[in-house]
This record gives C-alpha cells, sequence and structure tokens, in this order.
C-alpha cells in the first residue's frame, strides 16, 4: 500500500509540472493523497485512465452521502454552482449546445477582434512597462461575456467581482456569498430579459420551450462563471508561454496559420494550479484502477494537467511546440462531459493571441519568470501579474 501523502503542488519552476507530481506519475496511475481539506482521495495522473474515467458512468460529480463525503476546495465550489444540473446533464448540454454551434462563433469573432484590438491599442498607447493581464487578459472575457450573454456592460465589474468571490478556495464564507451574489444578479437578469428580449443568449435561453426559470438562472451562472475566471487564466497563461518562448513566438509570426494548434499547445500546456488537484468524481461502486481497488463513495482527483503531461502521449510534454498535434489532450474533458464551451473559449485565445503577437512582435516580460506568482487563493489559478515590456 503506497503512503498517503498530501497533494503534491510544490512547483521547482512556474512554467513546469510540479517535480513531485511527475514522480508520482512515473510510478503509477492512482495515489492516495490527501486533499488541502485534510480527506483521503485518490489522485489520478496516468492519460489513459483519467481520460476513460471522465466518460465514466461508474463515478458522479455527487456523492449519494453528502454528509460523510471527503471533499476538497474545488468539488464544494462546483457542487454549488453545479446545483442539480448532475442530475439532468444530458439535458442541460441538449440546451446549450446551439448556443456555442460555429456560426454563432464565427458571427462573435468579428466583435472579439474589434475588442482586442481596442484594448490593445489602449496598451500601446501607455507607457511601458505594464500588466498584460489587466490590459488583456482580464477585460476581454468580460466584454466578450457582456455581448454574447446580454450582460449589460455597466454590471461588468460586479458580476466578474461575485465570479472570483465565489471560486475563492481559501475562504468558503466568501465563496458562498460570491456564488449568493451571481445567482441573485441571474435571477434579476433572466427575469429582464422575459419581459425585455434581446438577441443575446440569456435571451435565447428564456425563449427555449420547456426550460424553467431556475434552470435558466443556473445555466447563466455557469456560463458567466466558466466562461470569464477561466478564460483570463488561459489568456494570461499563452501569452506568458509565448514570451518565453520566443522560438515558437516568431513560428507564429512566420505562419499565422499556425495559431489555432499554439492554441491547443497552451491549452494543453495550463499552468499548476496550487489549489486543485483535479476534477472530482465519486465513486458509485467499488471498481479497480490500474490494479487499485476504489470503493463506493471515495474521492478521486482526475488531474488534467499531470494526463496532458503524460510522455506516453505526448513526447517531451514540458516543451511547447505549436507544430504538435494535440488530439489527445484532455483540456476540455471527454465523452459526455466535454466541455460545452469549449469553441468560445478558443476562439476568444486564437484572437487575443493572434492580435498580441501581430501588434507587439518585441513583447518580453518587464520581471523575471521567477518573480511572477499563481493565484493561490482561486479555483481557476492563472497568474496574479503579468508584467511586460515593448
Amino acid at each position: 500500500m503506497k503512503t498517503t501523502a498530501q497533494l503534491p503542488f510544490e512547483q521547482a519552476h512556474l512554467l513546469h509540472v510540479a517535480p513531485r507530481l511527475r514522480t508520482l506519475q512515473s510510478e503509477g496511475a492512482i495515489h492516495p493523497v490527501r486533499t488541502v481539506d485534510g480527506d483521503e482521495a485518490w489522485l489520478v495522473t496516468g492519460h489513459a485512465e483519467v481520460r476513460a474515467l471522465l466518460d465514466d458512468k461508474r463515478l458522479s460529480r455527487s456523492n449519494p452521502d453528502p454528509e460523510s463525503a471527503a471533499r476538497d476546495s474545488g468539488s464544494v465550489f462546483l457542487a454549488g454552482l453545479l446545483g442539480g444540473f448532475a442530475t439532468d446533464h444530458a439535458r442541460m448540454r441538449e440546451v446549450l449546445e446551439p448556443h456555442f454551434a460555429p456560426a454563432r462563433m464565427l458571427a462573435l469573432r468579428d466583435h472579439v477582434e474589434t475588442l482586442t484590438d481596442h484594448l490593445l491599442g489602449e496598451l500601446a498607447a501607455q507607457p511601458a512597462p505594464a500588466d498584460l493581464r489587466q490590459a488583456l487578459a482580464l477585460p476581454l472575457p468580460i466584454l466578450v461575456m457582456c455581448e454574447w450573454l446580454g450582460v449589460p456592460h455597466e454590471d461588468k465589474d460586479r458580476f466578474s467581482q461575485w465570479t472570483q468571490d465565489a471560486a475563492n478556495v481559501q475562504d468558503r464564507a466568501k465563496s458562498q456569498q460570491g456564488l449568493g451574489e451571481l445567482f441573485g444578479y441571474c435571477q434579476n437578469l433572466v427575469a429582464d430579459k422575459r419581459q425585455n428580449p434581446g438577441d443575446d443568449a440569456i435571451s435565447r435561453l428564456c425563449a427555449t420551450e420547456g426550460l424553467k426559470d431556475n434552470e435558466v438562472v443556473g445555466l447563466t451562472a455557469l456560463l458567466l462563471f466558466g466562461g470569464f475566471e477561466t478564460t483570463v487564466a488561459r489568456i494570461g497563461t499563452g501569452a506568458l508561454l509565448l514570451l518565453v518562448n520566443p522560438g515558437e513566438r516568431q513560428a507564429l509570426l512566420d505562419e499565422p496559420s499556425l495559431i489555432p494548434g499554439a492554441v491547443e499547445e497552451i491549452l494543453r500546456m495550463s499552468m499548476p494550479n496550487p489549489h486543485n488537484g483535479g476534477m472530482p468524481r465519486y465513486a458509485l461502486t467499488d471498481l479497480e484502477i490500474d490494479g487499485t481497488t476504489v470503493r463506493a463513495g471515495d474521492l478521486l482527483l482526475l488531474n488534467i494537467i499531470a494526463a496532458n503531461h503524460d510522455e506516453t502521449v505526448f513526447a517531451d510534454p514540458e516543451r511547447v511546440d505549436v507544430t504538435r498535434h494535440n488530439e489527445g489532450s484532455l483540456t476540455f474533458g471527454h465523452g459526455a462531459h466535454y466541455c460545452v464551451g469549449a469553441p468560445l473559449a478558443r476562439m476568444q485565445l486564437q484572437v487575443a493571441l493572434a492580435r498580441l503577437v501581430e501588434r507587439f512582435p518585441t513583447m518580453r516580460l518587464a520581471v523575471e519568470v521567477e518573480e511572477l506568482r499563481l493565484r493561490h487563493d482561486t479555483l481557476t489559478g492563472g497568474l496574479v501579474e503579468l508584467p511586460v515590456t515593448w
């Protein structure tokens, strides 16, 4: 029996998977650990195992016995945000998928390009150095969500603060208050859309036959969070990876058609999150994983980052390669739980990074990489700031 250890989040370098995590991966696909909250869990790190378990009906986001269930900060937050959707997951996916259809994303892309050019123009007009997170990574997803969902622009600062509070993994009371404020705001927003519909995603959800108000509210809150917080973190990650890999950035300048593949590589390379061991799932029955017996009710943490750095699938996995084929990437999940919002996230990243490379070909970090810090208080991770000069 392996020794139960605390989740391995120590990092020798901001841009690489924690050494302890890589060591665990070399020792097997599943490991007994304790969560940040001190509960026992199983950390799954092998690519094949994570991929299979993401689409395994023997696992659930919720535990049949929630009072005695092991938990980590991520599972508590996700349970609050997802609410009762887990029991009606297929129907909710069917409702959401048309809103991310290629034609809708193509129509929205022009607006994203305009917003990005405006933000980069403002950045170019200010003196260097500047914080690229504040200049681009943070405001762009907020403005995109306002346009796509139909959120009044004057409310953007309020809902962005609530989503940040809701994702807090160090202060549970703050997280619960943020969730409450977010849901309350969404209730008012949905009520207004019922009376004053527009050409936006929330109005279209309101018009969906058979969808109740509480379901529209829940979906709106989920889209606000999923489309904002996670995208902010990934734009920052992407910009940083290109800044510290000038050869790959030059390749994008020379051949812009590489941008979609570069985005997939950046998503695969998403940086370690200090407070998220992986996608939380509970075993509904006893099962065996890589020779280890997992009991019904056990908490499993499916570590996407480790799986995306499995060298049996990705050669030299810690090297950024914008020409790499990333068909095996699990960034957006797999199977029935594959992220329905992936097209929107991909499109924003493609536009933001393409425009950034083109507009600022000589941009560089204004500090040493070692001086950069991850956000330790939030489920989504990402950088605290990204100082750059040009």
